[in-house]
């Protein structure tokens, strides 16, 4: 794990994460941090963490009222890293549905956030995680590593397709809970893990170093 980057991260404010645990956990890992719903901050910010947890469609309304949906867009637009983790991965699908409601996200990636199918849920505690070769954001750590989840919803089904276009392939990490699910995604400047890597301990500082020295 790598120290000192004095890379900026904000942690973006919009009500609905666990923005202290983000701020410590990205501070171990050696970036600067602020946490703040400011525009301008957030947009000069080397990188965005957008936290998330409970109702999708609570979580993107929270978002859209702090403005947070035109700040990603801003920063993506401009090749500017954005880092979502829990329902922060799930707002940026298509859509989310959820005791039979359905909510836009950002639409960034097609898919949709469904129940998870699975003899106990909500999904609480540590899995592996498939990551594939090449993937940045799993760079150093063991195969066998396990990280923290607490969900119940998930995407099920990586809809983008890529076809003979010059962009580099989106990486998609999986897990399995039930039904297999996706963890993690790589796709440019936007990345994103349904897991809490700011709760899984050293394989999570490790995880967000990687990212941070992406910067």
């Amino acid at each position: 794990m790598s120290a000192g980057t004095g890379k900026s991260v904000v942690v973006f404010d919009y009500g609905f994460g666990n923005v202290r645990s983000a701020e410590r956990a990205l501070e171990r890992a050696g970036a600067q941090v602020e946490i703040t719903r400011d525009y301008d901050k957030a947009m000069a910010a080397d990188g965005l963490l957008v936290p998330g947890v409970g109702a999708f469609a609570a979580c993107i309304e929270g978002l859209r009222a702090a403005r947070g949906d035109w700040v990603i867009g801003r920063r993506l637009a401009g090749g500017r890293p954005v880092l979502g983790i829990c329902v922060g991965m799930q707002i940026l699908f298509s859509r989310g549905i959820e005791h039979g409601d359905e909510a836009e996200g950002l639409d960034e990636w097609p898919g949709t956030v469904g129940p998870l199918k699975a003899e106990v849920v909500p999904h609480m505690g540590w899995n592996t995680v498939q990551s594939p070769d090449g993937s940045r954001l799993f760079a150093g750590l063991p195969a066998d590593e396990r990280y923290y989840f607490v969900h119940s919803y998930a995407v099920h089904d990586w809809e983008l397709e890529t076809g003979n276009s010059a962009m580099r392939a989106p990486t998609v990490s999986w897990t399995t809970h039930g039904q297999p699910f996706v963890a993690a995604v790589e796709n440019g400047p936007l990345w994103a893990t349904q897991f809490h890597p700011e709760k899984s301990g050293d394989a999570g500082a490790q995880l967000l170093s990687n990212w941070i020295g992406t910067l």
